[in-house]
């Protein structure tokens, strides 16, 4: 069952969509101020925030902009009564996953959760030998601990990932990761590998002298 944090401070629209919700078989925790919504986004784990926007305290603006800026990646919907093209592009920027206007269609909610939940569960972990990979956290967990990747760096574990056991040249890397109008060297490509080694233990990815590198079974 889906997990659900409600942020909305019409009390009475609140309840409106919390029952809705828990009839069409989510968990529903609502809440009317940010500053209590984000204390428990810290404190607990949510499938899906839906964030009215003028709210006390902590706006829905706000309280998005922080998650994003400390990595958390959980879909986001903002339900508003703000119509501009200037508060629908905020949002976006910010990091919504969808904007929703008041007054809207109770089905039409259910529909958009979905599709951003079933979004957000295909690929949303890749597993490789003991580890796990977190592609839209910019993470991998290697013996319970988090270790931070860089984009690139994500992306060529990715592809080595996809082709795990094949020996991999540096020009294929270069041809499949990176875009035609950034070419980058050699040594940064060795750059990029070592920092991967690093994070995910030096026997993962094998230098094949002459040829290119290897992820292994691991």
């Amino acid at each position: 069952m889906a997990k659900v944090l409600l942020l909305e401070d019409d009390l009475i629209l609140q309840e409106i969509i919390e029952e809705y919700l828990q009839e069409s078989g989510f968990e529903v925790e609502s809440f009317f101020d940010g500053e209590r919504a984000l204390e428990a986004i810290g404190s607990g784990s949510y499938d899906m925030l839906l964030l009215d926007v003028n709210v006390p305290t902590v706006d829905g603006f706000e309280l998005l902009g922080y998650l994003r800026e400390i990595k958390n990646s959980t879909p986001a919907i903002f339900i508003t009564s703000l119509a501009g093209v200037k508060s629908l592009q905020k949002g976006f920027d910010l990091g919504a996953n969808d904007y929703l206007k008041k007054p809207f269609d109770l089905d039409e909610l259910i529909i958009r959760i979905k599709h951003h939940l079933k979004a957000t569960t295909e690929d949303s972990v890749v597993h490789f030998g003991q580890m796990e990979l977190y592609p839209k956290e910019l993470c991998l967990k290697r013996d319970g601990q988090r270790v931070e990747l860089k984009r690139r760096e994500l992306e060529i574990l990715l592809y080595l990932i996809n082709r795990k056991n094949e020996i991999i040249s540096v020009d294929e890397l270069i041809e499949n990761v990176w875009s035609s109008d950034k070419v980058p060297t050699y040594a940064t490509i060795r750059t990029y590998i070592k920092n991967l080694r690093r994070a995910i233990g030096d026997e993962s990815i094998e230098n094949i002298k002459g040829s290119g590198y290897r992820l292994n079974t691991v």
